[in-house]
C-alpha cells in the first residue's frame, strides 16, 4: 500500500479478520429484529411496490382470490425483508464497509399471506480476494434458514458481503477509473422513450400456465429494463426492504451507541449511518463508487421479477444465484436478458434452467445469475399448485 494514502477510515487487519473466523458456524444471537415478521398484504406489496413490480398475484387481493392460493402470496425475493443478516447486516471488522455481493436462494414452500417467518443463521465463511475496487477484499458468506409458523423450511440461502477498505477504494481502487472521468449522462427523450416502451411491453403471464412441453432450449425471455436510476428509486426499495442501519433520532442514537462503527459523521458533524451511501453521493465517493447506487437485495429481486413475470402464477421459483459485479450508480439503465438453458427433472417435477444477464446502458456486466424453475406440465405432473 503506497506511504501517500491519505487515511479517513480503519483498514482491514489480520488480528480483526482472526476474531471474525473464530464465529464461523456459531448460531448468531440478538440481532437486528426483520423489517418483516410476517408476510402481510402490505408487507408484500411495499415490497413489490419497491422493485417495481406489480403483479397482481403479490398486489391484488381480488385477483389472488381467483387463484388456487384463494389470495395473495408473497414474491420469492420478499424473503429477503424478513432477515438482516442474509441482506446484509454483517458483524466483525468494525469500519469496514460491507457491500452485499450476492446469494444463493432455495424455496420450498410458497410464502402465503399472513404467514409469520423466523429465521436461524450462522456465518459460513470467509475468502480473501485481491480487487480491482479496493485490493485486499473479505468475502463474508452467512446461511440462513426461513421456517413458517409449523417449523416447515420456506426457503434457505448462502448471501455474501464484500468487506472492503473504504480509503484504498477512493484512494487507488482502478475498477471505475473510467467511469469517474466521464462527465455526468445527461438522457435525451429518445433514449428514456426506449425504456419506457420496454415498461409498456412488459408481460405478466399471469393465470395462462406456461408449460413445461411448450418451452424449448434456447427460448428467450423477454428483455426487462430497470431504471434510470434515481435515488428515489433506491429509497424506495428500502421503503418494502427496511434497509439495514436506517434509524431516527433516539433509535439511531441507540444503534451507534451499540455499534460505533456505525456512526460516520456527514459534512454538519452529525453521525450518520453508512447506508447513505444509497442516497449521498458524496459519501459514496468516499468509499470508492461514483456516486449514489442502488442496493445488493434490490438487484437480486429484479432478477427474480424476470422469472416469476414469465413463469405465470402456476410456476414457481425454485432457486435462484445472483452474483452482483459493478454498482449501479445514480443515472445507470439496466437491461436484464435471460434464455432458457436447460429442461431437467427434479425430484419429479418439472424444471426448466435459466441464465441471466443484466447489462448497464454501455454494455457493462451489472449482475449475472442462474435460476431454476418449475413449470406446470400438460401431462398432468405435479406442480408447487397442489402442494401449496
Amino acid at each position: 500500500m503506497s506511504e501517500a494514502l491519505q487515511r479517513e477510515f480503519v483498514g482491514i487487519t489480520d488480528e480483526g479478520l482472526a476474531d471474525l473466523r473464530r464465529r464461523i458456524g456459531q448460531p448468531i444471537e440478538n440481532t437486528l429484529e426483520p423489517w418483516c415478521y410476517e408476510a402481510t398484504r402490505d408487507n408484500i406489496r411495499h415490497y413489490a411496490h419497491g422493485i417495481g413490480d406489480d403483479n397482481p398475484l403479490w398486489c391484488d387481493p381480488d385477483y389472488g382470490r381467483q387463484t388456487a392460493y384463494g389470495d395473495v402470496i408473497a414474491l420469492p425475493s420478499f424473503l429477503l425483508s424478513c432477515s438482516r443478516i442474509a441482506s446484509g447486516y454483517v458483524g466483525g471488522l468494525s469500519g469496514i464497509h460491507a457491500m452485499w455481493a450476492g446469494a444463493n436462494f432455495e424455496w420450498h414452500k410458497v410464502i402465503r399471506r399472513n404467514v409469520a417467518i423466523s429465521t436461524r443463521a450462522y456465518l459460513k465463511d470467509l475468502v480473501e480476494h485481491q480487487t480491482r475496487f479496493a485490493g485486499r477484499s473479505i468475502q463474508q458468506t452467512y446461511h440462513v434458514d426461513f421456517h413458517d409458523e409449523s417449523g416447515d423450511l420456506l426457503g434457505a440461502c448462502d448471501s455474501w458481503c464484500f468487506r472492503t477498505d473504504r480509503d484504498v477504494a477512493r484512494e487507488t481502487g482502478t475498477k471505475y477509473r473510467e467511469v469517474t472521468a466521464k462527465p455526468p449522462r445527461v438522457y435525451t427523450q429518445a433514449e428514456l422513450d426506449k425504456i419506457y416502451r420496454l415498461y409498456d411491453a412488459e408481460e405478466i403471464r399471469g393465470d395462462r400456465p406456461r408449460f413445461f412441453e411448450d418451452v424449448a432450449v434456447g427460448d428467450a425471455l423477454p428483455t426487462m429494463a430497470k431504471g434510470p436510476m434515481t435515488v428515489t428509486g433506491f429509497i424506495a426499495y428500502a421503503q418494502g426492504w427496511g434497509g439495514l442501519y436506517i434509524r431516527a433520532n433516539k433509535l439511531a442514537y441507540q444503534m451507534m451507541r451499540r455499534h460505533p462503527g456505525t456512526g460516520i459523521k456527514n459534512r454538519f458533524g452529525i453521525p450518520d449511518c453508512p447506508e447513505r451511501v444509497h442516497w449521498e453521493p458524496e459519501f459514496a465517493r468516499k468509499v470508492g463508487v461514483p456516486g449514489a447506487y442502488d442496493y445488493g437485495p434490490e438487484r437480486f429481486s429484479w432478477l427474480t421479477h424476470a422469472i416469476t413475470n414469465w413463469i405465470g402464477d402456476a410456476g414457481f421459483l425454485r432457486s435462484m444465484r445472483c452474483e452482483v459485479r459493478r454498482h449501479n450508480p445514480e443515472g445507470d439503465l439496466l437491461f436484464i436478458d435471460a434464455s432458457v438453458k436447460a429442461k431437467l427433472e427434479v425430484a419429479g417435477r418439472k424444471c426448466v434452467e435459466i441464465e441471466l444477464i443484466a447489462r448497464n446502458q454501455d454494455g457493462e456486466l451489472s449482475a449475472r445469475g442462474a435460476a431454476i424453475a418449475e413449470l406446470p406440465s400438460r401431462l398432468g405432473a405435479s406442480s408447487r399448485l397442489a402442494a401449496a
